[in-house]
């Protein structure tokens, strides 16, 4: 078992505070957007191991490199190969994340094999895939959190729209109400996506106006539009689900699921890919064709999760994916030890009190990674995160 050092992401849309708060520690001032925890080849967390030469600081890519299926398992080498499947993050919005989907399985071999193919290079601004795997992610509030998620029905976005009084979007609104719902949603988003940018920047900004005046349900889109003032990325929103989720609840997206965190604090888990189509509030570049053959142009209801409890204490949230299970632990002061043991790699993330795993003490913030069958079990008070490979 290793305690987890683990890098920040500093990207631009992160809080400056609420990573600081968590850990305990005072803000520099720069966002602080993303913790992540795993063997993600980008960041991967650094453990320090003893060996025959004395203690070693190495990255735990670099530790599964050298005897995968010590570290993870033989079942989960050969499920996956040798790599830790899932990435484990602290997510910290202090402003809008762009709108986006990931592909399935079959869609990110296919996309990747095309783009190797063509000799786009891996870090080109303009290449879709970074990899041949699909990205399921999984968000789990740790303070009031909100973001989009999926399409909501054509006519309430209809509704919607038509209510901010702005002209240039009845074509949309005549459209939304005028098809059945796969048609009006896809018309619709390519339209947005296709429009003459000034324009665009036009209609943006009177709808933006008029959202403010309006307040209410319409209040987040106006706050989204002072983040990313003329991008039609607002009008995209405006045809998604706004969702608020509580302390321990969560969401899941899966495949061709458009969706965008807006604000708060949360508990990330999703398969170790970089697979992500954007389709608005973004300088970064939109493939408008690969993108409209990905969403899948289908009302959804939100489907907020909420962990199922077991005899044993365990809080599982419920996904249907192969590469991650998360769960939460809430352990009481003087309760006889957890036992957390099991046959695949875990990280344990604390998130409140101060949580022993083995000899291992964890404040809030800070993680342990646990190999394969290694013997391990936890004690609080405090809360504990789990995450592991799906049963």
């Amino acid at each position: 078992m290793d305690r987890l050092s683990n890098t920040v992401r500093p990207y631009a849309w992160g809080s400056t505070t609420a990573i600081p708060a968590l850990l305990g520690i005072a803000p520099t001032g720069e966002p602080q957007a993303e913790m992540w925890m795993g063997a993600h080849p980008g960041a991967p967390s650094r453990i320090t191991r003893t060996t025959a030469s004395g203690e070693i600081e190495l990255a735990l890519t670099e530790a599964i490199d050298a005897d995968p299926e010590g570290e993870l398992g033989a079942p989960t080498v050969a499920r996956f190969g040798p790599r830790l499947p899932f990435l484990l993050k602290l997510l910290a919005a202090g402003a809008p994340l762009s709108v986006q989907v990931h592909p399935d399985l079959d869609q990110a071999r296919e996309g990747y094999a095309d783009e190797e193919a063509r000799g786009v290079p891996i870090d080109a601004p303009h290449r879709t895939y970074k990899d041949a795997n699909h990205k399921p992610e999984l968000i789990c509030a740790l303070t009031p959190f909100a973001g989009l998620c999926g399409f909501r029905p054509p006519t309430e976005a209809a509704d919607a729209m038509e209510a901010l009084g702005v002209d240039s979007l009845k074509p949309y609104v005549d459209l939304l109400r005028a098809h059945p719902e796969e048609a009006a949603l896809r018309e619709v988003l390519t339209a947005i996506l296709g429009a003459d940018p000034a324009e665009m920047t036009e209609t943006v900004t009177e709808a933006a106006a008029a959202a403010e005046r309006l307040g209410g349900a319409h209040a987040p889109y106006a706050r989204i539009a002072h983040h990313f003032p003329g991008d039609p990325g607002v009008l995209a929103a405006m045809l998604l689900n706004y969702v608020e989720l509580q302390p321990g609840e969560a969401l899941f997206l899966g495949a061709g699921v458009p969706h965008a965190y807006l604000d708060g604090l949360g508990v990330e888990i999703m398969a170790n890919s970089d697979n992500v189509l954007r389709c608005g509030l973004t300088p970064k570049h939109i493939d408008v064709p690969e993108l409209l053959r990905i969403v899948r142009f289908e009302a959804t209801e939100p489907g907020v999760l909420r962990p199922e409890a077991a005899p044993s204490g365990e809080e599982l949230y419920e996904t249907p994916v192969d590469e991650f299970a998360l769960s939460r632990y809430t352990l009481a002061s003087g309760a006889a030890p957890t036992d957390l043991t099991a046959p695949t790699p875990q990280i344990l993330l604390c998130t409140a009190g101060t949580v022993t795993v083995g000899e291992i003490a964890l404040g809030p913030g800070e993680s342990a990674y646990v190999p394969a069958d290694e013997r391990v079990d936890a004690t609080g008070p405090g809360t504990l995160f789990r995450a592991t490979v799906a049963a």
